[in-house]
Order: C-alpha cells, then structure tokens, then sequence
C-alpha cells in the first residue's frame, strides 16, 4: 500500500467537498419543510393582506369628518354598524358615520381611516358591549391611518422565496398564508452509521474486560439529526470482511448517501474494512496535521461516499465537525457550510504539538463587547466531559507550539449563539 498522505486540514475538507453535490428534490407538506432548503421559487398567488383590514380594534369612518377632532372637543359620529374579523360589512360609511370595526376585519366601504378604541369617549370596552349611538372622536387622523392595505406585504406575482432559501418558522407562516401547502425542497441526506469492532458492546450490556460500549455511532447518529438529516444506524460489524459487507449491504439497501464509521479503517493487517472497501471502490487513507483526530479514511463503496473517523470519543466528534458536517450540509442543499466564528482572546497559556488544534472551551461576553475564551480541562482525545462542558472550539494553527494569555485566536462556536449572550 501507497504511504500515507499527510494533509492540511483545509486541503483535506476541500477533497472531501469536491465528491458531494446537492441532493434531488422532493415535494412535501409545510410540517416536513423545515429547516429544508428550497428546491424552487415561490411566487405568490395571492396578495398579503388580501384586502384592506383594520389595525386596531376601534371605529372606521372618513378621515376628512374627524380633522377638528381633539380630547376638549370631540366630533361626534353616527354608529351604523360594526365588523368583525372573517365578516364583511354590508353597507357603505357616509359622512358623519362610523362603524365600530375589530381588528384584522374588512374596511368598510367608504371608510379612509380607523381610530383605535381607545381615542374615543367609548368607556365600557367589554367583549359584548352594545352598540352605541354615536361615538365620539378624539384626535384627527389622515387617510390610511391604522389600515392595513391590500398588498401591503406582497402583491400577488410577486417573488417570495427564492430556490436555495432556508426554510424557517417565518417561512413556514408566510407559505401558509399564500395558501402554499406543498413545496419542492432538497431532499434530506440519509447517512449509514457503521460501528466495527469485537470489542464494542450495546450501551445496556454491563462493562466486561476488554469491552467498552458503543458511543461513537449514538454522538454520530445526534450530529447527523442536529443538521436535519436522517442518520440510518447498521449496528456494529465484527471483525470478519463477511459481515461488514453485510452491514454496508443494508446500508445500500436503505438507499444511504454517506457511510460513517469511526475506527476500524486504517493501514494495519487487522482491520477487515479496508480490504472490504477496496474491493468494493476504494479507499485513500490520510493523516490530518489536527489535534484532535489525524487519521481519516475516504472513499467509496459500491458508489456510495465512504468516510471513516477516528476511534477516540473527540477525534470522532471533531472530525465529524469538521469534514462529515459540511459534507452532510452540502448535500441537504446548503451554501453555509461552516460554523459561525469569531475572534476571543484566550485567557490562559496553552500548549499545541504544531498541528492545527481545536482546543475545547468556553466563549464569553466580555465587559468591553469583546470575547473571551478558557478551556474547559483536560484535552485527551478520550475526555468527553471536556467536549460536554465546552461552546467553542478555539483554533490554534497549524505549527504554533505555545499560546500565551492574552493572545487573539478564532473560535469556532459549537453552541451558538444562546451560549454566548
């Protein structure tokens, strides 16, 4: 087999990239479409509001009646009838009526302006109040006043989601409101979760010498469901090439999009998934120059993208981070494929071996508005705590060896932005 390849982290995250593109489209229902990524423009069929309607709750008439209206002096109106939200008023407003108008409901014909309940001598403001006489005005108002006009947000024609638009909760309103029920959206990515190895056992079997329990595919599986994707979970393989290729076989057979593995995929005589994958596509293997993680193992299998991560609990969680997110959000659509970063200064000294290291820390506001940054313990590639207790990892590049207090790094936010302000 070929030596290894050492590669920067940027080289590598760019020759992972270049293997995926966005996925086929699929039509689904506004519950299923959030978070997704639009796969076609919407334009609207309708106009928002799709008529004039009342602001306020309050009384609509002519704005040119009520110009001399004030607190001493109100101008008194004639009350000929009142609307509510999902009725239309029958008649028409003349001069020197109103009709007493709830907010949201159709603007009556003739009327110019709305005046809130509360500018009018009207004192018993009750759900089932009757009807007054008259009503008195008192502030003047100009035409449109607390009137909410047809169109006043989109006009029927218009463009309202272009294709690539993240679908969000105000999305998912605005689409409801345009009668919109079904949209054509990216589909989302189904990611085979592939454990190896004898010596992993189920999380409810108690420790055995020798044993340890399967984390690695349970953090995966919640990664891959943080971004919205569908992760498809073959259990553990042995170590025998038959039942490997029996867990990718169901792996195929459930129409996955990525393989994940961590461990079990390296240069040594004893691990089985290597001369499985190279049967069945290949395999490149590298070493990273990050700290933690430095092996990463990538091809293909039967055609399907392969990625294996490090064993390590972090190394796994990391490079997850670093190179399956991206690639997992690539394929859901997405143009942002990164986490928010942003300067801190660190608070502490802190050693590096020269590879680009994601140290785990915390990231706080600081009194100037600037922010801060302190790990969060020890940074063993085994120690999850420390990855429990963490927002950020803080960025140490590449060949730097020391990092001494005070000095401006770049963290980039795991947790964002709720841990932070």
């Amino acid at each position: 087999m070929a030596e290894v390849e050492y590669l920067t982290v940027a080289t590598a995250l760019e020759k992972v990239l270049a293997v995926f593109s966005p996925l086929p489209s699929e039509k689904v229902g506004l519950a299923d479409a959030l978070g997704r990524i639009l796969a076609q423009s919407v334009t609207a069929k309708d106009s928002l509001p799709p008529f004039d309607n009342s602001a306020m709750d309050g009384y609509a008439f002519r704005a040119a009646d009520v110009q001399e209206a004030s607190d001493e002096k109100p101008t008194h109106l004639n009350v000929i009838g009142e609307v509510a939200a999902g009725a239309v008023f029958a008649g028409e407003v003349t001069a020197g009526t109103a009709v007493r108008i709830m907010t949201g409901a159709p603007i009556p014909a003739g009327a110019t302006a709305v005046i809130p309940v509360e500018l009018t001598d009207e004192t018993y403001r009750e759900a089932n109040r009757p009807l007054p006489d008259t009503i008195g005005i008192q502030r003047a108002v100009n035409e449109g006043d607390y009137l909410r006009r047809a169109g006043g947000d989109v006009m029927a024609g218009d463009l309202v989601l272009e294709a690539g638009h993240t679908v969000r909760p105000q999305e998912i309103g605005v689409l409801a409101s345009l009668g919109v029920a079904e949209v054509e959206v990216i589909r989302r990515p189904r990611v085979g979760i592939l454990a190896t190895g004898d010596e992993l056992i189920g999380v409810k079997e108690p420790l055995r010498p020798g044993k340890i329990r399967n984390s690695n595919g349970y953090t995966q599986a919640a990664q891959i469901s943080a971004l919205g994707a569908e992760p498809v979970i073959l259990g553990v393989a042995r170590d025998t090439e038959e039942d490997v290729r029996a867990k990718l076989q169901a792996g195929l057979d459930a129409q996955v999009d990525l393989f994940i593995s961590s461990a079990g995929v390296s240069v040594g005589v004893y691990d089985v998934v290597t001369a499985v994958l190279q049967d069945g596509g290949g395999v490149n293997f590298w070493k990273v120059r990050m700290r933690p993680g430095k092996p990463l193992a990538f091809g293909q299998y039967q055609g399907v993208p392969y990625l294996g991560l490090p064993g390590n609990p972090v190394s796994s969680a990391v490079s997850f981070e670093r190179f399956a997110r991206p690639a997992i959000m690539k394929m859901a659509g997405k143009t942002k494929l990164e986490r928010p970063q942003l300067p801190v200064t660190i608070l502490e000294n802190i050693r590096s071996d020269g590879r680009e290291s994601y140290i785990r820390a915390i990231v706080s506001k600081s009194e100037d508005a600037g922010y801060t940054a302190v790990t969060t313990g020890g940074q063993g590639s085994h120690m999850m705590t420390s990855l429990v207790k963490a927002n950020a990892l803080v960025i140490i590049p590449e060949t730097v060896m020391e990092v001494t207090a005070g000095t401006e790094l770049m963290a980039m936010m795991i947790d964002w932005p709720e841990t932070v302000f």
